[in-house]
C-alpha cells in the first residue's frame, strides 16, 4: 500500500511547487527559462524537420497534434507520443517539439499532444483525451513498429494513466512498448490540498479515480518496458511519488526501471531531451525499447 503523504499543508505548498527546489535558479526565473528553452528548442525542431502541424485527433479546439516525421515517412517507424506539464494548466504542444531531432535522427517520429488544460479542461477530460490521441495514432500510423510514451511531471501523470486504460472500450489495443515518466505525480490526493487545485477544481472521487497509483492495472502489456525517472532536485515529495508508483507497478509484475538523475532539478531533466548524449533521449541504449 501507498505511504500517504504526511506533510502538513504549508508544507505541501512548499513541496509541490517544483520551481522552489531549483539550485539554478530563483523560483519565478527557472520556470521562464524553462518555457524559453522548450520554447526555442521547438522552433528548431519545425525548422529543421518534416512536420505534420496542429493535426486534430478529435473535434475540440485543443485535439491537435503535432507530428514530426523521420526522413523516411513512408517506411515503418515507432512513434513516441510526449505529453507535456505545466500543472495540467500551462504550456501547451507549441513548447513541445523541443526533443524531435535527436529522435528523428533515429527513425523516431515524435509527436506532441495538446489536450485542454484548466480552468477550461479538467482532469477526467484530459485523461481521456490523451487516451483518445492515442488511439488515432495507432490508426493513423498502423504499421508503426510500436507507440512508446513520454511524459514530464502533470504530462507524465497522463501518460501514466494511459497505461492503465481498459482498452476494450477503445476497439483497438495499442502496440504500447515503452513508456518513460520523467518527474511525475501519481497519486493526486496531495494536490488537493495545494493551490494547484485552485484551477483544477479536483474533487477527492475525481483525483482518486485519476490516480495512476490507485489503479495499477494487473497485467503488464507483453514486451512493455516503463521507465521511471525523478531529478536529484525535485522535492522529497516528487521523489517519494515517483518511488511508490515504480514499486507499484513492479509489485503487480510490469518491467520496471528507476532512474535517479543527479544534478538535475524538474526542469533541466527534461529540456535535455534535445541533446543526443543524454541519457533519456537515448533510450532505445538504455532500455530495451528497439527504438
Amino acid at each position: 500500500a501507498a505511504r500517504r503523504s504526511r506533510c502538513l499543508p504549508q508544507a505541501l505548498e512548499e513541496q509541490y511547487s517544483p520551481s522552489r527546489w531549483s539550485p539554478r535558479l530563483g523560483s519565478d526565473t527557472v520556470i521562464q527559462a524553462h518555457m524559453a528553452a522548450t520554447a526555442a528548442g521547438t522552433r528548431r525542431a519545425r525548422a529543421s524537420t518534416q512536420t505534420a502541424l496542429h493535426v486534430p485527433y478529435g473535434d475540440g479546439d485543443g485535439e491537435k497534434l503535432d507530428i514530426y516525421l523521420p526522413p523516411d515517412p513512408a517506411g515503418t517507424f515507432p512513434v513516441l507520443l510526449y505529453i507535456h506539464g505545466g500543472y495540467w494548466q500551462c504550456l501547451s504542444k507549441e513548447e513541445s517539439g523541443f526533443a524531435a531531432p535527436p529522435l528523428v535522427s533515429q527513425g523516431v517520429a515524435l509527436v506532441a499532444v495538446g489536450y485542454d488544460t484548466a480552468p477550461r479542461g479538467h482532469m477526467d477530460a484530459m485523461v481521456l483525451q490523451v487516451r483518445r490521441s492515442v488511439v488515432f495514432l495507432v490508426k493513423r500510423f498502423p504499421t508503426t513498429r510500436g507507440v512508446y510514451l513520454c511524459g514530464h511531471s502533470a504530462g507524465a501523470h497522463l501518460a501514466a494513466m494511459v497505461l492503465s486504460t481498459d482498452w476494450t472500450e477503445y476497439g483497438v489495443v495499442p502496440d504500447i512498448k515503452g513508456t518513460v515518466l520523467v518527474s511525475g505525480v501519481y497519486d493526486l490526493e496531495p494536490i488537493l490540498h495545494t493551490y494547484v487545485n485552485g484551477a483544477l477544481n479536483m474533487s477527492r472521487e475525481v483525483a482518486r479515480r485519476n490516480s495512476p497509483l490507485l489503479c495499477v492495472p494487473p497485467a503488464a502489456p507483453a514486451g512493455c518496458e516503463v521507465l521511471v525517472a525523478v531529478a536529484q532536485h525535485d522535492s522529497p515529495e516528487f521523489r517519494r511519488q515517483s518511488q511508490e508508483y515504480g514499486q507499484a507497478l513492479r509489485a503487480a509484475g510490469w518491467s520496471v526501471s528507476m532512474l535517479d538523475l543527479a544534478g538535475l532539478d524538474h526542469f533541466d531533466i527534461i529540456e535535455k531531451l534535445s541533446e543526443d548524449s543524454y541519457v533519456l533521449t537515448q533510450v532505445g541504449e538504455e532500455l530495451p525499447f528497439s527504438l
